[in-house]
Order: structure tokens, then sequence, then C-alpha cells
């Protein structure tokens, strides 16, 4: 337990009170589905990666919440991050003077641990002196409850690939395991030229966090064309983990995919759609803007240690991209044997 200023003190979570983080997650706007700490479990088993979750409590009241893991890697960096693997993390407080003991004691544990850097992923700007990067988006979009308002409202170049996909045959199904849904995110990721998470990851996240997580398949005919993880927090979907296979293009399979995640976020009243995070000049978002949703900047902020930039291990990377070229021309069985051994440092 840490001591700090205004009668706030830091203590770390224990197991017995992972209950009332959650309580206090659920009911803080400033909080996140990634604030969960359901997370801890599902990263710890899947990459190994030490957590470190911190709350900030007076009289026996949470004020704020901290989730950091240490992420140490030789190929890429050494970094204690809230959250990795995770488009948001950060504090989420209720109390500015919560919110700051809380940066005070990650940034102990930060020069304890000997880090590089210390890296928040804040949906706000919160520490205008530290090092930033501007590099991801969001996209969250407001859903109407009728789903005719929903469909008059995507432009009418995707209605028409939507349109096309329905009449394609295509069927929507969800699925009770992650078979189907990695076979083809692994694959997709192959063509991409990035390392695959391990299959057992997307086991952990089913498992972890029950009807909370979802797996939408399109078919065509029996067979899987596109596939999404999504989940659900307060009245929000997030779209997360998707993908398509080579027909999909063919098919339209991808926009018929997002047609159907709209009417089923509406249906089971969502108010308001998370479309993920993307990076800036990549596909995934031109293929948002292209459906008129507007980009809102993350802001990911860096206390520097022992280094004097901001790091970039981003695919976007020029040194990277002799790598990626040659991933690209692996077999997708080996890429899925040791790209999760790579996954894992990536955060």
């Amino acid at each position: 337990m840490v001591n700090g200023y205004s009668g706030w003190q830091v203590v770390p979570l224990a197991e017995i009170s992972t209950g009332r983080w959650d309580d206090f997650v659920r009911a803080t706007p400033a909080a996140t589905f990634f604030h969960l700490s359901g997370w801890r479990h599902v990263i710890e088993r899947a990459f190994g990666h030490a957590s470190y979750y911190l709350y900030a409590e007076k009289d026996g009241v949470i004020g704020g919440v901290l989730p950091l893991f240490h992420v140490n890697s030789r190929l890429f960096s050494n970094a204690l991050i809230s959250t990795p693997f995770c488009s948001y993390g950060g504090v989420a407080a209720r109390d500015d003077a919560a919110a700051n003991v809380l940066v005070e004691a990650a940034g102990k544990l930060a020069k304890d641990l000997r880090v590089d850097y210390l890296e928040m992923r804040n949906l706000e700007a919160d520490r205008q002196e530290w090092a930033t990067k501007d590099l991801y988006a969001t996209f969250r979009v407001p859903i109407d409850p009728d789903p005719d308002v929903n469909f008059k409202a995507i432009p009418g170049k995707q209605r028409t690939k939507v349109r096309r996909g329905q009449r394609m045959g295509l069927e929507t199904e969800f699925d009770t395991t992650v078979d189907r849904h990695y076979d083809i995110y692994a694959r997709m990721v192959r063509n991409l030229g990035t390392p695959v998470f391990s299959k057992r990851y997307f086991e952990l996240l089913k498992e972890e966090f029950g009807r909370a997580c979802e797996i939408m398949t399109i078919t065509c005919d029996g067979r899987p064309v596109s596939s999404m993880m999504n989940f659900w927090f307060r009245d929000e979907m997030l779209v997360y983990y998707g993908g398509g296979t080579d027909e999909a293009r063919q098919l339209k399979s991808n926009y018929y995919l997002y047609w159907e995640l709209m009417r089923h976020a509406a249906e089971n009243g969502a108010a308001l759609i998370d479309y993920g995070r993307s990076k800036r000049g990549s596909g995934a978002w031109d293929f948002k803007e292209h459906w008129g949703w507007q980009p809102t900047q993350l802001h990911y902020e860096y206390q520097l240690f022992n280094r004097a930039t901001v790091p970039n291990v981003s695919p976007a990377n020029p040194k990277y991209r002799p790598l990626i070229n040659a991933w690209k021309r692996l077999p997708v069985p080996l890429t899925r044997l040791i790209g999760p051994m790579i996954a894992r440092n990536l955060g």
C-alpha cells in the first residue's frame, strides 16, 4: 500500500477485490471495457506479462483505477503499458487527486522496473508534458434503435455492396467456439504481413468475458467467409478482431458483416458502436471513413525514462518493411506456429 496526498492511498488489486474494481469500472464514465479486471487474467495467461493493477482508495471508497503490464522484449521494448493489446487504458478516475496519485505511483513503479518508458493509452489528452504519438484514432458511432434509419445513414456506395451481399445469399451465424473465426483471422493477418496472436488468446477472451464476447460469422452455402469478435460493455458494442477470406471480396461479405453488426447492435439496445482503433493511412482507416464514420484521435502518452524519443514499433516503420514482405510469403500454418512468439511482445 502506497500513501498518497489528499488522503488517497494506492492499493494493489487482490483477487478478493476484483468485484469492487469491476463495479467501479462499470459505473465510471471515464472507464472503458479494457479497464475490466478480466483483462489481467487474459493477458497474463495468454502472453505471460506481469500485471500491476492499482487503485486509489480513501475512506474505503475507490476513486480511480489503473491497469498496468510490464512488457519486456529484447526485440521491441521494455515498457510499462496501460494497456497492451487494447485500444484504451490509462487512469480511470472520479477525482483529480486520485488520478494524480495513481500516475505518481505508476512512475515510481516504472523506475523500480527500470523500463524505458511508461505508456498510457488515453481517449482524451491527460499529461500535456509527456511525449505523445498520434498514430491511432478510434471510430465511435451512435446507433439508432430503428434499423431503417441506420441503413439509410450508410453512404450509397456501401449500401449497394450490402445489398449485393444480401442477393448472394449470405447468412449470419453466432459461433460458440473460436475455431472458424481464428482460421479466417490468422490468414488475414498473414496476408497483411503481421504476426498472429495465439489461438489460446481468443479462447481466453471467450472464456473470460462469456456472453459479453460474441463471434459473428458470415457464411455462403455453409462456408465461413467473414467473421468478427466483438464485445459488449454498458450500452456499447465494441467491434474488435475480424477478417475475411479471399472469397469475401467477391461476395462483399465484409460490407454485409458490418451491416449485420449494426442491425444486431440496434436490436440489442446499443446506443453506440465502437469500431475500434485504426492506424492513420491504413486500409482499415480508409474502409471506416468510406462508411462516413469520423475518426477521434487517441492520445497515447509516454513518460520517457531510458530513452529520448517515443518508440516506433508500428508496421508503418520503414525498417520493418522487408520483414513484413517476407512474412506475407510464409505458409499460413508456419505463421500460426511462430507468429504468437513474436506477437506476444508487440502489445
